[in-house]
C-alpha cells in the first residue's frame, strides 16, 4: 500500500479516475460554454473570431481568445464541434488538470527548497501530487467547457516560475533527480517564463495579470530594502522588463487583431462583456451591489436579466430598506417582465435606487457586502455543477429532505475549511524561514488581491477562486513536510540558500 502512495503514476491514475467520474457522471454546461463554442466554431469554419448576432457572423471581442482557440484545436482534431465535441474537450481538460497537479507538486518542492536551503523534495512533492489529484473542486470543473481548468494550470505555472526566480535571485542551487545542480538559466529567463505563462493565462482569464502585479510590488519592496542604487536596482528593472515583455508577447496578436478588425485599442476584453451596441445595465448592477452576495441569488436575479422574467419573490428582503422601496422595484420590474428587456429608463431607475441605498448605508455597499462575497467565494461548497441543492440548514429539515445532499454539501464545506486552515498553517511555517517569506508574500498577496477584486463584482461565482487552490495546497503540504531520518542524513551536506539581502 505504501508503495502505491509513493508512486507518481498511481497518483495521476487516481486523479484521472476522479476526473473521468465527473466527466461521465456529471457533465455540465453553462451560458458561457455556448458562447465559447459558438466563437470557436465560427473561427474554425470561417476563420473569423465572431458570434452570430442577428443572423449575421459578427466579429467580437466579448471574450479573450485563449479558450476559443483551445476549443478550435480540439474541434479540428476530433472532427466535431459544439456539444458534439464536449467529451473530447473534457478529456483534454483532464490532461491539462493533471499537468496542473504536477506543477503544484513542483511548486511545493520549490517552496520547501526556499525555506530550508536543501534540495530534497520527494515527500512534499508526492503529498501535493496526491492532494491536488484528489481535490474534488478542481476535478469537478474539468467536466464543463469553461476556462477554469486551463487558467488554473497557467496560474500555477506562473507561481512556480516566480518561485524559481526567487531561488535564482538568491544565488541558490536547485534539484534535479536526487542531485543538486547549478542553475544554468539566468534569473531574467525565469522572469520571462513567468511573464509568458501569465500572458497565455490572460488569454483565458483576463484578470491573470493581477499575479504579476502582486509579484512586482513584492519584489520592488524586497529590492528597495537593499538600500542602495546600484547594480541591484538595475537587476530589478531588468527582471521587471523581462516579466512585462513576456506577458505582453502572447497578447500582441489579440491587440493587433482588435485594432485592425474592430478599430479599437483593446488589450483584454470589455469589462462588462457586452456586444456592440448592447446596453450595459450599469444601474441594475449598481443596485445589485447594494444587496446581492449569495450564489443562489445570482441564478434567480442577475443571470435572468434580459433573458427571463424576474420574480419579486426571488429577491430577498434585504434588497429593500422600506416598503416604498420595494414598491418602486416592483414598478420597475413590471414593464421589464412584459418585454424581458431592460430599457435605459428602467436602468436609470435602478441606478437611482442604488445611489439612495448607498447614501443611507455606505459601509453596507463598500465593506460588509464585499466581505460577505469574499466569504462566499472561498467557503461555498461549490456544488453548482452537481445535482445538489446545497441545503444544510435547518439541520433536521435538510436531513429529512435529502440526507445525501446535506452530507455531501457539508463535507465539501468542511474540506474547503481544512484547505484554508492548513494553507494558512503552512504559510506560517514557511514564514519562519526568511528566504521563503518573499514567496509566501507573493502567493498570499495574490490570493488576497484576487479575492478583493472578485468581491467587487456583483455576481460572486465561487469558480473564480479555483485558480488559487493548487498554490494553497502547496503551502498546506508544508505542514507535513518533515524529514525522514534518511532524508535528513542525505540532505545535511546539501547547499543552503544564501541569506536574504
Amino acid at each position: 500500500m505504501r508503495r502505491n502512495f509513493s508512486s507518481v503514476i498511481a497518483a495521476l491514475a487516481a486523479g484521472a479516475c476522479l476526473r473521468f467520474f465527473f466527466v461521465l457522471k456529471y457533465p455540465a454546461g453553462s451560458g458561457d460554454s455556448v458562447l465559447y463554442e459558438q466563437i470557436a466554431t465560427n473561427w474554425l469554419k470561417y476563420q473569423v473570431y465572431a458570434m452570430n448576432v442577428g443572423g449575421a457572423i459578427t466579429p467580437v471581442d466579448i471574450r479573450v481568445p485563449g479558450y476559443p482557440a483551445f476549443l478550435a484545436v480540439i474541434y479540428w482534431l476530433s472532427g466535431k464541434t459544439g456539444p458534439d465535441a464536449r467529451f473530447w474537450v473534457m478529456t483534454a481538460q483532464v490532461v491539462v488538470d493533471l499537468f496542473t497537479c504536477v506543477a503544484a507538486a513542483c511548486l511545493a518542492a520549490t517552496l520547501l527548497a526556499l525555506a530550508t536551503g536543501r534540495v530534497y523534495r520527494w515527500r512534499v512533492f508526492l503529498l501535493v501530487l496526491w492532494l491536488t489529484a484528489l481535490c474534488p473542486f478542481t476535478a469537478n470543473y474539468v467536466a464543463v467547457p469553461l476556462t477554469e481548468t486551463v487558467a488554473t494550470f497557467f496560474t500555477t505555472l506562473t507561481v512556480l516560475f516566480l518561485c524559481l526566480l526567487l531561488l535564482r535571485l538568491r544565488g541558490s542551487t536547485f534539484w534535479a533527480a536526487d542531485n543538486a545542480v547549478d542553475l544554468h538559466f539566468k534569473g531574467e529567463w525565469f522572469a520571462a517564463f513567468a511573464g509568458i505563462s501569465a500572458g497565455i493565462g490572460t488569454l483565458f482569464r483576463p484578470e491573470t495579470p493581477l499575479l504579476l502585479m502582486t509579484a512586482c510590488v513584492v519584489l520592488a519592496w524586497v529590492f528597495s530594502r537593499r538600500g542602495r542604487w546600484s547594480s541591484q536596482w538595475r537587476e530589478m528593472i531588468r527582471v521587471f522588463a523581462f516579466m512585462a515583455a513576456g506577458c505582453l508577447f502572447p497578447l500582441m496578436p489579440w491587440v493587433i487583431r482588435n485594432a485592425i478588425t474592430l478599430h479599437e485599442a483593446q488589450l483584454l476584453a470589455p469589462k462588462n462583456s457586452n456586444l456592440p451596441g448592447e446596453l450595459v445595465p450599469f444601474g441594475f448592477m449598481a443596485w445589485e451591489k447594494t444587496w446581492l452576495f449569495r450564489v443562489r441569488e445570482v441564478y434567480l436575479v442577475a443571470w435572468k436579466l434580459n433573458d427571463q422574467p424576474i420574480d419579486m419573490e426571488d429577491i430577498p428582503a434585504r434588497a429593500f430598506d422600506t416598503p416604498e422601496e420595494k414598491a418602486r422595484v416592483a414598478a420597475l420590474l413590471e414593464p421589464y417582465n412584459d418585454e424581458v428587456t431592460l430599457t435605459p429608463e428602467e436602468d436609470a431607475g435602478f441606478a437611482q435606487l442604488a445611489r439612495e441605498r448607498t447614501a443611507r448605508h455606505p459601509l453596507r455597499t463598500y465593506l460588509w457586502l464585499p466581505a460577505a462575497r469574499s466569504f462566499i467565494l472561498w467557503f461555498s461548497p461549490r456544488i453548482e455543477l452537481l445535482p445538489l441543492s446545497g441545503q444544510v440548514f435547518p439541520l433536521a429539515e435538510a436531513w429529512e429532505n435529502d440526507p445525501i445532499d446535506q452530507v455531501v454539501t457539508a463535507g465539501f464545506e468542511f474540506l474547503i475549511a481544512l484547505y484554508v486552515l492548513f494553507g494558512a498553517w503552512g504559510a506560517v511555517l514557511l514564514w519562519k524561514h526568511s528566504p521563503a517569506r518573499v514567496a509566501v508574500t507573493i502567493i498570499v498577496g495574490y490570493i488576497v488581491v484576487r479575492t478583493v477584486f472578485m468581491a467587487t463584482l456583483e455576481t460572486p461565482e465561487p469558480r473564480y477562486m479555483l485558480v488559487c487552490f493548487p498554490a494553497l495546497l502547496a503551502m498546506a503540504a508544508q505542514v507535513f513536510a518533515g524529514e525522514s531520518p534518511k532524508e535528513e542524513a542525505s540532505s545535511a551536506a546539501a547547499p543552503h540558500i544564501n541569506e536574504a539581502c
